[in-house]
């Protein structure tokens, strides 16, 4: 029987940067998808190319999805606690072109770069676009979800 693809989500928030590459070296995670809109953080080792530097030194491949990332005002949204708003907002950006096309992208990286995983800032998946990307996948590519939690400061 085939190994069933498995596809990880984590969530940087309060979590140290050395803290977030080894919970995705310890899952074995070969490739991190980076799913933010906005890839500057104010957070050490977490903009874009910091991230992916200290992934390469890792073995872990970087990618950004920028379609991806949550809109303006999905973010806005999150930040005041409106998930249901963020939601809606989400799910009509999925149907963008650009949207679209990343997802397409994601499912073929799923199934050729093994395993793969979701970033995004927030720590809690349910509260975070990735969790509906991660969803999407699942149901079209029957790969198994996990999502990861590095250890928190």
């Amino acid at each position: 029987m085939a190994r069933r693809r498995r596809l990880f989500t984590i969530g940087y928030e309060q979590t140290p940067h050395k803290a977030v590459l080894d919970e995705l070296e310890e899952a074995g995670v070969k490739l991190l998808v980076d799913v933010r809109a906005v890839t500057s953080s104010r957070r050490p080792g977490f903009s874009k190319r910091q991230l992916a530097a200290g992934l390469d030194e890792r073995g872990i491949a970087y990618v950004h999805l920028s379609a991806l990332g949550t809109p303006k005002e999905g973010r806005l949204a999150a930040r005041s606690g409106k998930f249901d708003l963020l939601q809606r907002i989400f799910a009509k950006h999925l149907k963008t072109p650009q949207a679209k096309e990343e997802l397409d992208e994601l499912s073929a990286l799923v199934k050729k770069a093994g395993p793969v995983c979701l970033l995004c800032y927030e720590r809690d998946h349910t509260h975070c676009h990735r969790r509906w990307i991660a969803e999407i996948i699942e149901a079209r590519d029957g790969v198994k979800v996990e999502n990861l939690a590095g250890k928190q400061v």
